[in-house]
C-alpha cells in the first residue's frame, strides 16, 4: 500500500479525530429473516484490522481490532456467546461545550470492557449507568441482544440518550442509522449528514422489497457508489473502456473511501435460538476489493487462516485485499487518497474487481448459510465449522493469487 500517504494521514486522524463510520441497528421486525442485525461499515487511520477471539470478563467474544495493537486492548465490533454485540460510530456533537480533562477517544477499550460481562441491552444500560463521568467516550453506540433488543445509546462523558430500535415512535420501520452526529447533540457540530441521508434513503426503498438483509447491507449499503447530495452514482458519469482506460473521481462524502478498513454485519438469532449461531460477516479489508468471511461466536478460536494476525503480520486478506486497492488509488501527492480510479472496479470488458472478485463471495455467502441454518437447528459444531474454514481459507487464497498473478504489481 502507499506507506508515506497512509501514515501522514493517520497522524491527521489521530490529531483531529475525524474517523467516519455509517452503521445501523436493525430489529428483526425489519430484517428478511426475523433475526436483529447489526452493521458498521468502519472509516479509520488503522487500515489493517483483524479477528480476535478472546475471553472477557464474563463471556468469550469474537471481534475486530487492529492488527498494530498486538494485545488487543482496544475492540471496534464484535459479539459475544450470550448473544450480544456492540459497534460504535465517532460522535462529533455529544459533547458539544462539555468540558473533559482526562483522556479522550476510550470507545475500543470501553467496547471491549462492555461486551466482556454484558448480556443484554439492559444490561448494558445498566452498565453504561455505573460508567458514567469514568470514561472519555463520545459515541453512538449501537447494539442487539439474544432477546430481540435493539439500540442506539448516544453517549457521552457523563450522560447517554437511549434510542430503542423496537420503539415505534423513535423507529417506525424497526431499524436506526447512525453515522458522525447524534441527534441528541448539537446539530450544527456534527459530521456525515450527508452519508446518512444517501443511507436512509437505500434503506427505505429497499423496505418496500419486504426488508432488509445481509445481503443487501454487504452489495448495496457498504458498498454503496451513490451520493446522497448530488444524487448521483459512479458509474453513471462515465463508464471505463478497460481496466486501463483510467478514470478519477472524487470520493468526498461517500459511504466508501480510502479510510474504509472493515465492515461488521452481525445476524443474530431469534430469541428461541442458541445465542451462539450468532454470525458474524465480516469484511476486513477495503470492501471493494475484500470479500466476505463469516464467522461463528460459537465457534471459538477456530478461525479462518486468512483473516487472522499471526506474529502482529497483517491477515493475508487484508495484505490482498491492499494490493489490489493500490490500483484505486494510484495518486499519492496531495490529496491523492481523496480521488479513485474507477476502471480497475468496473469496465465494459468486465475485467474489474466488482464484476469477478466480488460476485465470487456468494459462494461463499450460500455455504455459510446452508452451515448456519444447521447451527440455528441443531446448535454450533466445530468440526462443521473447521470443515468450512479450511475450504474458506482455500477458496479465498485461490481467488486472490488468481487475480495478483493476472494483474502483475502496480
Amino acid at each position: 500500500m502507499k506507506k508515506s500517504l497512509c501514515v501522514l494521514f493517520s497522524v491527521f486522524l489521530l490529531i483531529t479525530g475525524l474517523f467516519p463510520c455509517t452503521s445501523a441497528v436493525i430489529t428483526g421486525n425489519a430484517s428478511l429473516t426475523g433475526r436483529p442485525m447489526l452493521w458498521k461499515h468502519r472509516d479509520t487511520g488503522a487500515l489493517e484490522n483483524k479477528i480476535v477471539h478472546f475471553m472477557g470478563e464474563k463471556y468469550a467474544c469474537t471481534g475486530i481490532f487492529n492488527v498494530n495493537d498486538t494485545l488487543n486492548h482496544q475492540l471496534w465490533m464484535g459479539s459475544n456467546e450470550a448473544g450480544f454485540s456492540i459497534m460504535n460510530t465517532a460522535s462529533y456533537n455529544v459533547n458539544a461545550g462539555v468540558e473533559w480533562k482526562k483522556q479522550r477517544d476510550q470507545e475500543g477499550l470501553f467496547m471491549k470492557k462492555a461486551l466482556g460481562q454484558c448480556a443484554t441491552v439492559d444490561e448494558f444500560e445498566t452498565f453504561l449507568k455505573s460508567q458514567s463521568g469514568k470514561w472519555g467516550v463520545e459515541a453512538n453506540f449501537g447494539v442487539i441482544d439474544a432477546k430481540g433488543g435493539a439500540a442506539y445509546f448516544e453517549t457521552g462523558f457523563y450522560n447517554y440518550v437511549k434510542y430503542d430500535a423496537n420503539d415505534k415512535i423513535a423507529a417506525p420501520e424497526g431499524y436506526l442509522i447512525r453515522t458522525n452526529f447524534s441527534f441528541s447533540g448539537e446539530p450544527e457540530d456534527g459530521q456525515g449528514y450527508i452519508r446518512y441521508a444517501e443511507t436512509a434513503d437505500l434503506f427505505r426503498r429497499e423496505m418496500l422489497k419486504g426488508g432488509l438483509s445481509v445481503e443487501f447491507i454487504l452489495k448495496k449499503a457498504t458498498r454503496n457508489m451513490h451520493h446522497g447530495l448530488m444524487k448521483r452514482d459512479i458509474w453513471d458519469t462515465y463508464f471505463p473502456e478497460d481496466f486501463q482506460d483510467e478514470y478519477m473521481v472524487s470520493l468526498q462524502d461517500y459511504v466508501v473511501r480510502y479510510w474504509s478498513a472493515s465492515v461488521l454485519i452481525v445476524e443474530g438469532v431469534k430469541p428461541h435460538e442458541n445465542p451462539e449461531a450468532t454470525t458474524l460477516w465480516t469484511v476486513i479489508g477495503f470492501p471493494l476489493t475484500c470479500v466476505v468471511t463469516p464467522v461463528w461466536v460459537g465457534g471459538g478460536k477456530e478461525l479462518p487462516a486468512t483473516i487472522q494476525s499471526t506474529d502482529g503480520g497483517n491477515p493475508p486478506l487484508v495484505d490482498w485485499s491492499l494490493k489490489l486497492k493500490e490500483y484505486c488509488f494510484p495518486y499519492e501527492k496531495g490529496n491523492g487518497e481523496a480521488y479513485i480510479n474507477t476502471a480497475p472496479l468496473k469496465n465494459q470488458q468486465n475485467t474489474g474487481f466488482l464484476q469477478n472478485l466480488i460476485p465470487r463471495e456468494d459462494a461463499i455467502i450460500l455455504k455459510a448459510r446452508t452451515l448456519q441454518e444447521q447451527f440455528y437447528k441443531k446448535g454450533v459444531n466445530q468440526k462443521d465449522i473447521k470443515y468450512f474454514n479450511t475450504w474458506l481459507d482455500g477458496y479465498i487464497r485461490s481467488l486472490y493469487e488468481s487475480s495478483i498473478e493476472q494483474l502483475g504489481h502496480p
